[in-house]
């Protein structure tokens, strides 16, 4: 069995990185769909996150927090373990419960995904996650904690600076 990537779910992939969560929902749904009844398992928490992701950046929370809880499950089926995604997926867990103003357990959440981005050496998911928990504990008055955290892990990177990800990670630095 060879897994391609579906043209609906590569397409609601870009919507989304394109910063265009209404676009990429159904995309992103389709693909999820059409991987699942083709008996696909792989990838799906993948899938699912993004969906997650999507659907929290429209405002549908809770929905959003289903379909990562399904990830989280998913992820932790003996016969199924994707274990690579996980740290996303409790990043972003972490992110979408900040959103609703759920602190600690979003705190849980993203320190538990920056200890998983650490265990697998995953440099970029560490710098996701790091990102997200500083931006977490700035707000919460803990600005020298969150510039250690995040200053050490941007660090670390001495090429792709004009990434996403580390724009983002220094104007998060910047602010604090």
């Amino acid at each position: 069995f060879i897994y391609q990537v579906s043209v609906p779910q590569a397409a609601g992939l870009a919507q989304l990185q394109s910063g265009r969560p209404l676009e990429a929902i159904p995309l992103l749904r389709r693909g999820v769909e059409s991987w699942t009844n083709l008996g696909g398992r792989v990838r799906i928490p993948y899938l699912k996150s993004a969906l997650a992701e999507a659907v929290a950046l429209q405002g549908d929370l809770p929905a959003a927090l289903e379909l990562i809880d399904e990830c989280i499950e998913q992820i932790e089926q003996p016969a199924f373990q994707e274990r690579i995604w996980l740290a996303e997926v409790l990043r972003l867990k972490g992110w979408m419960l900040m959103r609703q103003g759920r602190d600690d357990e979003a705190e849980t959440q993203l320190r538990a995904a920056l200890a998983c981005a650490r265990q697998q050496g995953a440099k970029s998911w560490e710098l996701r996650s790091a990102t997200t928990l500083a931006a977490l504990l700035a707000r919460r008055g803990q600005r020298d904690a969150a510039r250690d955290l995040l200053s050490s892990i941007h660090g670390w990177f001495t090429e792709g600076t004009d990434t996403k990800d580390l724009i983002e990670a220094l104007a998060c630095l910047a602010s604090l």
